[in-house]
């Protein structure tokens, strides 16, 4: 009769691809039960979006196979690690992760690829926030089809919501539509802190921020005001928006705040009859970024018309066309962040020392099982 010292020991040949350490090390095994020869436990995953999340699964299913284990109840949750020191954040203790999303110019669709990628987390089951942070030229609502302007209750601004997704933006307060946003430096900086504090923002696994572009005031108060996981760098393949990403990079390591990679927006137009693809503002410009200033390439998101429409008229493509290629591209460059983002919090825990055996898993046993656990063998 398997005992819980098999079990443990066999899950123990079980490696997350992307962390490299064994699921049992991790803390990713709880409530081990077992029954009359059946044996029941949860497989807590570092991400709902993790990509490898299949893999590990089947790989739990074979090691407790090859110990003769026929009958398995597994159930499989997901909890997202914190992959900044949210123990030093007095104003958003609740947030586990802060990802900025930046470019070095205009045009290059960085506020499109955030609100894709925020609805695409959200999609996998995480809790999403997202913070348009551009005040001169706010966006975000129009992509979503948000119009109401959000509530103020008990001193705290309600967050409008939509498609599982929490988001605040300056252009909810401009009475009119053609209002410009005219404002100084230090107002850019009162108006984002204000995001970030006045707004009840609640549990969030990620906070997504849509920086405007360049390297003035909304990117400087965010990385002095509050501890921030990482930065994902857009750009575009052609040389000048490339160059431009590098400077938005350069003041980003000096400011000693993490690049968790690069995307390539606007990468290809495919062809709908022979499927080519056609590089129209050139090729590689994000890989050159990602190999100049080793990190990672996060992906390639193809220039379509689909996408161009759905941020037009407030029907992102990720929830318009959830089963279209353009959504899938944003489904796999969301879970490839997902997964950089759990990297960072491992790496995190392991430096403050508490990483590396986590929890002990939880083990819950009959009375039949009890001597056998204590004394395998």
């Amino acid at each position: 009769m398997v005992t819980v010292d098999q079990i443990l020991t066999i899950l123990k040949t079980v490696v997350d691809p992307e962390l490299h350490k064994d699921i049992v090390s991790m803390g990713m095994i709880k409530d081990i039960a077992i029954h009359d020869g059946r044996v029941a436990f949860t497989l807590e995953l570092t991400t709902p979006a993790c990509p490898f999340n299949s893999d590990i699964e089947q790989d739990v299913r074979n090691a407790i196979a090859n110990i003769g284990v026929k009958d398995l109840d597994l159930k499989i949750t997901a909890r997202v690690m914190e992959g900044r020191a949210v123990s030093m954040d007095e104003l958003l203790p609740g947030v586990k992760n802060i990802l900025a999303v930046a470019s070095g110019k205009g045009g290059v669709g960085k506020t499109t690829v955030s609100v894709n990628l925020s609805l695409a987390l959200a999609r996998t089951g995480a809790k999403v926030g997202l913070l348009d942070a551009d005040i001169y030229g706010p966006s975000v609502p129009l992509m979503l089809g948000l119009k109401k302007a959000p509530e103020v209750i008990n001193n705290k601004i309600e967050p409008a919501f939509s498609e599982g997704v929490k988001c605040i933006s300056m252009g909810f307060f401009y009475e009119q539509s053609q209002q410009a946003g005219i404002y100084r430096g230090p107002i850019v900086s009162g108006i984002v802190k204000q995001f970030l504090t006045d707004v009840n923002w609640g549990q969030l696994d990620y906070l997504i921020i849509d920086l405007p572009p360049g390297t003035g005031d909304a990117p400087l108060t965010l990385a002095q005001t509050i501890p921030v996981t990482g930065i994902i760098i857009v750009t575009t393949p052609q040389d000048v928006a490339m160059n431009v990403a590098v400077k938005a990079i350069g003041m980003f390591n000096k400011l000693n705040v993490p690049i968790v990679g690069v995307i390539e927006n606007m990468s290809y137009m495919q062809c709908p009859h022979c499927h080519e693809q056609m590089h129209v503002f050139g090729k590689g410009g994000g890989q050159k970024v990602s190999e100049q200033f080793n990190i990672p390439f996060l992906g390639e998101i193809p220039l379509h018309a689909h996408i161009m429409e759905g941020s037009d008229f407030g029907k992102p493509v990720v929830i318009s066309d959830p089963e279209s290629m353009q959504a899938h591209t944003f489904s796999k460059v969301a879970k490839v962040i997902a997964g950089k983002v759990s990297i960072i919090a491992a790496e995190i825990r392991s430096q403050e020392g508490s990483e590396t055996k986590g929890s002990d898993p939880d083990i819950k046993l009959d009375q039949k099982q009890t001597q056998s656990a204590s004394h395998p063998g």
